[in-house]
């Protein structure tokens, strides 16, 4: 589901409003793109692929809001990290060709 949308890496493009299927986010009057339904998120990860500047986060939990905030995503390195390991995005290599570890295991801890 769709968690953030980064204020500081935001171009105001619009391509997240464009292409997402159920219609999630609307856009302010400057043009920042806001989550405006994120029960209606699907989870399909591509509004976070079309964006050229990393600024999303959709978390893998299709059902269940994450709760997290854009800075403890910077710290770890997280946002915009699906797109990277997709390989979208000039002169970036598929991750998954070089780590094999599962993409959910790199981002998330493990549950007990």
């Amino acid at each position: 589901m769709i968690e953030v949308v980064s204020r500081q890496r935001c171009i105001e493009c619009g391509l997240c409003v464009k292409v997402c299927p159920t219609n999630v986010f609307d856009r302010t009057e400057t043009g920042l793109p806001v989550i405006a339904r994120q029960e209606d998120c699907q989870t399909c990860f591509i509004c976070e692929a079309y964006c050229p500047v990393d600024a999303l986060y959709v978390s893998p939990f299709a059902d269940m809001e994450q709760k997290v905030t854009e800075e403890e995503l910077i710290a770890v390195g997280i946002i915009g990290s699906w797109r990277e390991t997709v390989g979208w995005g000039r002169g970036r290599t598929r991750l998954a060709e070089i780590d094999e570890t599962p993409f959910i295991d790199r981002i998330l801890p493990r549950r007990s």
